[in-house]
């Protein structure tokens, strides 16, 4: 079982950053391939990023390369999501999720979620 808990979201304005931070407990937090996913009002959950255990290969949405960077502290047992430059479409919910396998795209390829973090970005 891995518990995991997102904080950092808040309201920023275009153009702005944030850093979203996931901490994970219960598990060997080292081996275990963590992502990033979001969902808007009315929308799907759609993958953001993700990262494999080393940390050696990372993933990103085309919506997102270049401004958001995924990144692991596997002494912290914590992931992180750094936002920057952000657009009102990037306002969402932010969810990180791990799974036991190999790292994926798809929402079901993850076997635990934390809450969510509230993004907005206003314009």
């Amino acid at each position: 079982q891995v518990q995991l808990v997102e904080s950092g979201g808040g309201l920023v304005r275009t153009g702005g950053s944030l850093r979203l931070s996931c901490a994970a407990s219960g598990r060997t937090f080292s081996s275990i391939a963590m992502g990033w996913f979001r969902q808007a009002p009315g929308k799907e959950r759609e993958f953001v990023a993700r990262i494999t255990w080393s940390a050696i290969t990372t993933d990103y949405a085309e919506s997102v390369k270049g401004r958001f960077t995924i990144s692991r502290d596997n002494a912290k047992n914590t992931v992180y999501l750094q936002l920057n430059s952000l657009k009102p479409e990037d306002t969402a919910v932010y969810y990180c999720a791990a799974t036991l396998g190999v790292s994926s795209r798809r929402p079901d390829g993850y076997h635990y979620w934390g809450q969510g973090t509230q993004v907005t970005v206003s314009s």
